[in-house]
């Protein structure tokens, strides 16, 4: 369950409750997710989209857009193969797969597809470690 309020520090000597809208992201501060949410709006027009950032999940600083999992769902994907939907949301995304994102999890469906089963797969383990993996620490943690 999501927290509804977050606590805020007003200078030194009070804490008072803000309503969770309130500490939203801009896309200025998220411009890696914000690009993938836009390019696959545009390119795939998806009657359902989701974008998550799994970053945090992961053996990488705070604050990184480098892990994403994506749900699109799409009529441009009737009567395509599995293989051929991935490779049009990898084409879609070339800059961000060749820049700063390390791993994306796709799940590609018709509307069709998605009406019968609305739900979101878990991503699978990275292989490159992860912060809850004892063996993995930050840089940072070792120095």
């Amino acid at each position: 369950m999501l927290p509804l309020f977050r606590l805020a520090r007003a200078p030194l000597t009070s804490l008072r409750l803000l309503p969770l809208r309130a500490c939203s992201h801009t896309p200025m501060d998220r411009p890696v997710e914000s690009s993938i949410r836009a390019k696959l709006s545009r390119t795939l027009a998806p009657t359902h989209l989701e974008v998550r950032n799994e970053s945090h999940l992961h053996a990488v600083p705070a604050g990184s857009e480098s892990h994403f999992r994506v749900l699109v769902v799409s009529p441009s994907f009737e009567g395509l193969p599995l293989v051929q939907r991935h490779r049009l949301v990898n084409e879609a995304l070339r800059e961000e797969l060749a820049g700063s994102v390390h791993a994306l999890s796709i799940q590609a469906k018709t509307p069709q597809q998605w009406s019968s089963d609305p739900s979101l797969a878990k991503s699978p383990p990275c292989m490159g470690g992860s912060k809850h993996d004892p063996g993995m620490r930050l840089r940072s943690d070792r120095e």
